[in-house]
């Protein structure tokens, strides 16, 4: 059975320690305490006074007379032959202990920061943590070639195990970067090296990050609207100003007329969560103003990689000659959630900068999983998967596509050319009901007007069709089918 160490109570000891207090006042003390917060739970066993007294440098005689004063007051319970053992509850002190204290200590309040009360008031970022329809932005897992990925993983750990221990480089792997950097220049037209990379945990981590070092209180930020609410957290966290500007068939609609901002975050290629895709001229204006304007962009291209109607565009950032776009992407949607690796592109003047900050919030990505994702991208296996997803997906939302059309006349699809979900817009005043009604039935469907700046401009939701195998998606639209719009 653990018990704790010597330090633990040395420390203890001297945390409870008061003036005139003996050895053995001093570890009753130190006994009680590790009781009442939980640290020795009920029926946990203490060591052996012999094994105490020397861990702590006293005297056995001291030791047992302690965990007699402790048994006379109820806190232990002492068996011949089988060792002295925890008789309370953390949170039931003995009679003689609540006879000292005439009042219940206070449970303190927690005063957060400014930002830290900022960031508590966005309600956070929260994933669907089960398979569930029509949970938006989940791949299918089931697909995975889990088999070749754990081959790949075993390679690893049986060639150079102690390596993939040890702390790892902020920036990421270099054969990570050089593996992502070449599948962006080659699909993409992101115009980089893997100097010029950046691995992380999450596309989230990216913003949080890109929100610290370059926005300050009132620093103004454009974003689409409706658009990823990620975003607007992680901005709204760091004291930035908001401006919603709204978006067309042709994405983010500027106005230039607008003071300048310091930041403006798109999702150019397939905008988030309407499915247009912002068209080239825009994308030249934007890119000439922030560098006219000195203001930075960031392209979140979170699921380009599944566009079913004709070719992907370019990203925005291989038009950017001045070193002001930030691209993000993430594996989240092409391999798997729980792998927490996500990459961003940066102009050469951030790339220190961000590294810096990056190894302050939590170091680097798992090795193994970056050398795994590595190999994964390197011997082809990364662009065999995608094509196959393409498939498998595009025809699950022509089947979701289908029986929407079919069952759902009230429901009403917008673009819908790629992603892993499709938006549909509802009869007006109706999204609480009928999210209500689906909920009852055990079917998701997350709100569309909560990406509206301001909520229930339009009533909607983003039904999630990837995750979902065809039998499953048929039963969902059944489920939906017997909803009744107000």
């Amino acid at each position: 059975m653990k018990t704790a160490q010597p330090s633990l109570w040395m420390g203890l000891m001297d945390a409870t320690a008061r003036p005139g207090m003996g050895l053995r006042e001093r570890l009753c003390a130190a006994l009680r305490d590790a009781m009442r917060n939980g640290m020795l739970s009920q029926g946990a066993r203490l060591p052996a006074t012999r094994v105490l007294a020397h861990d702590l440098a006293l005297s056995r005689v001291t030791v047992e007379a302690a965990y007699a004063q402790l048994e006379a007051e109820g806190y232990v319970q002492r068996r011949t032959g089988h060792g002295s053992f925890v008789a309370v509850q953390a949170s039931a002190a003995p009679v003689a202990a609540k006879r000292r204290s005439k009042a219940a200590p206070l449970v303190p309040q927690a005063v957060l920061s400014q930002r830290g009360q900022g960031m508590v008031n966005t309600g956070g970022c929260m994933e669907p943590l089960q398979l569930q329809a029509f949970a938006a932005g989940s791949p299918d897992l089931r697909a995975f070639p889990h088999t070749l990925w754990r081959q790949l993983t075993n390679k690893r750990l049986r060639h150079a195990p102690e390596a993939l221990m040890r702390y790892g480089d902020p920036q990421g792997r270099a054969d990570l970067r050089e593996a992502i950097a070449q599948y962006l220049v080659s699909s993409r037209g992101v115009r980089c090296s893997a100097a010029q990379v950046l691995v992380l945990t999450s596309s989230q981590q990216a913003l949080q990050l890109l929100a610290t070092l370059l926005l300050d209180p009132g620093d103004r930020v454009w974003l689409e609207d409706p658009g990823y609410r990620g975003a607007r957290t992680a901005f709204a966290a760091s004291g930035a100003q908001l401006v919603p500007l709204p978006v067309d068939a042709q994405g983010l609609v500027p106005d230039f007329t607008l003071p300048a901002p310091k930041l403006i975050y798109l999702t150019p290629t397939h905008q988030y969560p309407t499915g247009g895709t912002l068209s080239l001229q825009r994308r030249m204006a934007l890119v000439d103003y922030a560098q006219r304007q000195g203001c930075w962009i960031v392209e979140d291209d979170y699921d380009s990689e599944f566009l079913y109607d004709g070719r992907p565009t370019p990203s925005l950032q291989g038009l950017d000659d001045g070193g002001r776009v930030v691209y993000i992407g993430t594996f989240s949607k092409t391999l798997f959630p729980s792998l927490r690796m996500a990459y961003a592109v940066l102009p050469e003047a951030l790339v220190q900068p961000m590294v810096t900050a990056r190894s302050v919030y939590d170091g680097h990505v798992a090795q193994l999983a970056q050398a795994v994702t590595a190999d994964f991208m390197a011997h082809g296996h990364f662009a065999a998967h995608l094509r196959l997803m393409r498939q498998l997906y595009r025809s699950r939302r022509d089947l979701l596509l289908d029986l929407i059309d079919r069952k759902l006349p009230w429901a009403q699809p917008l673009n819908s050319t790629g992603g892993l979900q499709i938006s549909v817009t509802l009869p007006p005043g109706s999204e609480a009901t009928l999210t209500r009604q689906a909920a009852e039935r055990g079917i998701a469907t997350p709100s569309l007007s909560a990406l509206h700046s301001k909520p229930g401009a339009v009533d909607g939701w983003l039904l999630g069709f990837a995750a979902l195998q065809p039998q499953e998606i048929e039963a969902g639209v059944t489920g939906l089918a017997q909803l009744k719009p107000r």
